[in-house]
């Protein structure tokens, strides 16, 4: 392990938010948890996670950016988390301590895995800050003890999760998708949409791979994609949040190929057929006044990355 002398005094990462181009859920285990079949989508939302040194045993993190003042500075941040946990399980011999700066894009409870993307931009922050000689792969076994969504945060691009959603495959997609996100006030928590979720009776008695949709990004055909998309929490989350319906149909009205909660909502992604049709779309949603703000993303991208 190198010393913060011959270290680079901080390590930036780039990580990019998700959407569920389908989420299946089971009823929920005796364990607590619900098996999931659900692809991941990474698109061009991205935080940045920047890590330097720290007196050992020592971990902060500040919060910039939008939404900074809703994200937890304490033992509950997950970046936090990630640091600590990478800490204990691979420099017990030196103990470490790091200083986290987080810059937010990706929407704080909004269905995008942002705080699974800044724990895995954490992750590898620190692994590189502290000289670590650790895989991939035992990075992303690390992740999964954060979160569910941690892993997939870590590789990004296009894969099909199963378990908790933390067993990967990757997954071929030929071309570029193009979204246009819309973004509500308020969070939905993803404990409180799965205990909805389970209070509705919800859940697949099998949860299959998506042949429909696997097959529809393997040719890259966007209008095969806008009809195999599906999200099973979104009735619990609609249930919670009534006002994402009139959001969902007016992007429908407006032009959309497919609009859906994403993960747990209450960002709602709208699928376009083109970049062209995603910028007018934008426009059209925007003035509609029936969301926050809206962006246009792209997918698939990679999962974290080193900025330099």
């Amino acid at each position: 392990m190198a010393s913060p002398v011959t270290e680079p005094e901080a390590v930036r990462v780039r990580v990019a938010g998700k959407v569920n181009l389908t989420l299946r859920s089971g009823r929920r285990r005796p364990d607590g948890y619900h098996s999931l079949s659900t692809v991941f989508q990474a698109v061009s939302l991205f935080d940045e996670v920047e890590a330097s040194w720290a007196e050992p045993g020592r971990f902060s993190v500040r919060v910039l950016g939008e939404q900074a003042d809703r994200v937890p500075l304490g033992d509950d941040n997950l970046a936090i988390q990630a640091a600590r946990l990478l800490a204990t399980t691979w420099g017990a011999a030196h103990p470490l301590g790091a200083e986290l700066v987080i810059r937010k894009s990706i929407p704080v409870a909004g269905g995008m895995a942002g705080g699974s993307a800044d724990a895995a931009g954490a992750l590898l922050a620190c692994a590189v800050l502290w000289d670590l000689d650790i895989s991939p792969d035992e990075l992303r076994t690390l992740g999964a003890q954060i979160g569910a969504d941690v892993p997939f945060c870590l590789v990004g691009g296009t894969a099909l999760g199963t378990n908790r959603g933390d067993e990967l495959v990757p997954v071929l997609s030929r071309g570029s998708y193009h979204w246009v996100l819309a973004f509500s006030d308020g969070e939905l928590s993803t404990p409180a949409v799965f205990g909805k979720f389970d209070e509705m009776g919800l859940g697949a008695d099998r949860l299959e791979a998506p042949a429909d949709l696997l097959n529809a990004l393997v040719g890259g055909d966007v209008q095969a994609l806008g009809h195999a998309v599906v999200n099973d929490l979104e009735p619990a989350a609609l249930a919670l949040r009534p006002q994402l319906g009139p959001l969902i149909e007016a992007g429908r009205d407006l032009g959309a190929l497919a609009a859906l909660i994403s993960g747990s909502g209450p960002t709602v992604a709208f699928l376009a057929a083109n970049e062209p049709a995603a910028v007018d779309l934008s426009v059209k949603l925007s003035g509609e006044g029936v969301c926050r703000a809206v962006k246009r993303v792209s997918g698939p991208v990679p999962g974290a990355r080193l900025v330099v």
